[in-house]
């Protein structure tokens, strides 16, 4: 990244300004705003989250919001209730209290006396979220919205769920904000107020995984901030990015498919990165492409942003598999809009251990006719500990490794080598005729593409929870021995495959530790010809309708001054003991500890993942998030330390978690939960 010191504007930051709620609740915001605004107002764009803006994100902050502000913006970085150096407590994420919360601070923000009236809101993940779901709120200064790896649909495809199944990044997202919302506001900022501040969000605070247990199917509590219920409600400008190493791949096609206001939309080879630090690289000059998006949106510049393709995506070359990667190799391609009319669905029948070629010309599929001969599967608990995670930090390295493991318990379907290059963009489908053995289980389906020499990498996949095959919110039992048709979507993807290569399908009853294992092992029944595989094939001699190098060198302004004082640590392990047959996949993410030189807090942060099982007994399948939260700086030293550990058996999901608190070495807090949540088709 280039760092850039001279800027159109002269700036300056004010680290902690309150912005009264109409409860009384005080929210704390960090400002960098032009100098020359005090006499010339200029829109304010918000950023809102919940990761602490005075230490956990500030190094990040420091790059990007300076950067924004000389150029002529007022960048406001807010806490979100009950976080950081706000007041209150976060009970849960998105709940109507937090874009209420929202909808205020856009309102004083468009009051104040360095602000020209009108604002715009950015983020990524949680910012994004929040940027979304209040753009379907409309509040009257809210111009436009730039968002990054962010989803429509809270039940479908989010860290939760997974086509109905439950994801194991419900159980870890549910550890982070655990750790996260009980963390204290820092003395210096909120004064004497700061231990009161902190035991009540000790004693206020509950598991988060227990919530989101409780609601197994699509329901009310899912729908609320799904923009997905009615897109028409969003009426601003959006520009949407992604990458394909991200678990939120899929929303940008969608939010471009279905919103009818001025969208962009922009999807890399990325992690769950901001394009400017996009890693698997090629990383961009997204800052850039943000200063056109609000100069055009929020001055009024006529600088041609809306023009040129709807999408840009990086079209993925085959690689090694590999669980990192510095650079994905590529190009750059655009669609004029979504649905593009480049893409071909191209749907492929399934024999046996064949996909075969399309079964008409121009695509259609089989008449389903239900005959072939079945092929059958029951997959051990040990497919699905190369599948990495469901969302790619790409820290540890957490991408999906070499699949031909995997593929030993699963049914497997290849192509021909391919006699020339094969390009799809956009999400393949599977779909199934098949019966089960018993009346509650999943699929898990995944695309790769296999080299000569055999090694084997996944490109896409998809996961349902057959009890969910036609309704989330009212799944049904299965009737053992029954034949029904699934159909199953892939995540989207931007891809290439080779000439010499393989397209393979591989088919699978258990994911585990991405997704949660169904009570019992269950026989799957695929019957060939009559199930298909659908991809959505780009020609390759499409115009790719971009230039080479559409974006500019990734820069932003020098970060924030940090010393090191404990190394960091990175652990990703798969055990096996074939002694007591017990599996384990053991995770560390530790960033040691720093020292921000600004405010001389040293701060450090350990996040340690287990997931263990014992042979195939599907009960046994348990994971356990544990986490320490430390700040330090003169006399004030405090560490929260959490623990979330979630167990089963055929008919309940156990949680067992505990919640400590330190100052220094003395526990000044400790709870206790042991909880029981019946399964539900699940």
């Amino acid at each position: 990244m280039r760092y850039v010191t001279n800027l159109p504007y002269a700036t300056k930051e004010e680290e902690h300004v309150t912005i009264p709620m109409s409860d009384g609740v005080r929210l704390s915001a960090r400002i960098w705003r032009p100098t020359s605004s005090d006499t010339e107002p200029v829109p304010a764009v918000l950023e809102y989250i919940p990761y602490r803006k005075r230490d956990l994100t500030a190094v990040r902050d420091s790059i990007h919001h300076p950067y924004l502000a000389g150029h002529g913006y007022a960048c406001v970085r807010v806490d979100l209730r009950g976080t950081g150096d706000s007041e209150g407590v976060l009970r849960d994420e998105y709940l109507e209290r937090e874009q209420a919360d929202a909808e205020e601070v856009l309102a004083w923000l468009a009051e104040q006396p360095w602000c020209d009236g009108g604002t715009g809101m950015m983020g990524i993940s949680w910012g994004a979220f929040a940027a979304l779901q209040v753009a379907a709120r409309r509040p009257p200064s809210l111009k436009a919205i730039a968002i990054a790896s962010f989803t429509d649909d809270r039940h479908a495809d989010d860290m939760h769920y997974m086509g109905g199944a439950l994801l194991s990044d419900n159980l870890a997202e549910a550890g982070t904000m655990f750790a996260y919302g009980t963390c204290p506001p820092d003395p210096a900022v909120v004064g004497e107020r700061w231990r009161e501040m902190w035991h009540e969000r000790l004693e206020q605070t509950e598991p988060w995984v227990l919530q989101w247990l409780r609601h197994q199917r699509r329901d009310d509590y899912w729908r609320h901030a799904s923009v997905c219920e009615d897109y028409s409600a969003v009426r601003c400008p959006v520009l949407a990015s992604s990458g394909w190493a991200d678990g939120y791949s899929n929303a940008v096609t969608r939010l471009l498919g279905h919103l009818d206001v001025p969208r962009k939309g922009l999807i890399g080879p990325w992690s769950h990165k901001f394009p400017h630090l996009g890693e698997p690289g090629p990383a961009i000059g997204y800052l850039q492409e943000l200063v056109r998006w609000w100069d055009h949106w929020l001055k009024g510049v006529d600088n041609g942003v809306m023009d040129g393709p709807m999408l840009r995506t990086w079209m993925q070359d085959s690689v090694p598999p590999s669980t990192s990667y510095e650079e994905r190799p590529g190009r750059w391609v655009g669609e004029p809009h979504w649905p593009s009319p480049h893409i071909r669905q191209v749907t492929h029948p399934l024999t046996r251990h064949t996909i075969g070629p399309p079964r008409d010309p121009d695509g259609t599929g089989p008449d389903g006719d239900g005959d072939g001969e079945a092929m059958t599967v029951r997959s051990p608990l040990s497919v699905g500990q190369f599948a990495g995670k469901w969302a790619s930090y790409n820290a540890p390295p957490d991408l999906p490794y070499d699949q031909r493991e995997e593929d030993g318990g699963s049914l497997v379907f290849d192509s021909e080598p391919l006699t020339e290059q094969l390009e799809i963009l956009g999400s393949p489908t599977v779909e199934l005729d098949l019966s089960v053995s018993e009346p509650v289980a999943m699929v898990a389906a995944r695309l790769s593409d296999v080299s000569p020499d055999g090694a084997a990498t996944r490109v896409s996949y998809g996961i349902l929870n057959l009890t969910r095959r036609d309704s989330t919110e009212s799944p049904e039992p299965l009737e053992p021995g029954r034949r029904y048709r699934a159909t199953i979507p892939l995540n989207g993807v931007a891809q290439a495959f080779p000439p010499g290569h393989r397209v393979r399908l591989s088919l699978s009853t258990s994911y585990w530790p991405l997704a949660w294992p169904p009570p019992k092992p269950a026989l799957l029944s695929v019957y060939e010809r009559s199930s298909t595989l659908t991809l959505p094939v780009r020609p390759v001699d499409e115009p790719d309708e971009v230039p080479s190098s559409p974006f500019g060198e990734p820069e932003g302004t020098p970060p924030l001054e940090t010393r090191q004082l404990t190394p960091p640590e990175e652990r990703w392990e798969v055990k096996r003991d074939l002694v007591g047959y017990q599996a384990e996949l053991d995770i560390v993410k530790d960033r040691g500890t720093v020292r921000f030189e600004d405010t001389g807090i040293e701060a450090g942060r350990r996040a340690h993942e287990r997931y263990t099982a014992v042979a195939d007994d599907f009960t046994s399948a348990a994971g356990e998030s544990t986490w320490t939260m430390a700040f330090r700086r003169d006399d004030w030293d405090v560490r929260v330390v959490t623990r979330t550990r979630l167990s089963c058996d055929e008919t309940d999901f156990f949680v067992d978690a505990t919640l400590d608190a330190y100052e220094a070495d003395r526990r000044v807090f400790s709870r206790t939960w042991n909880e029981k949540v019946p399964r539900d088709l699940l």
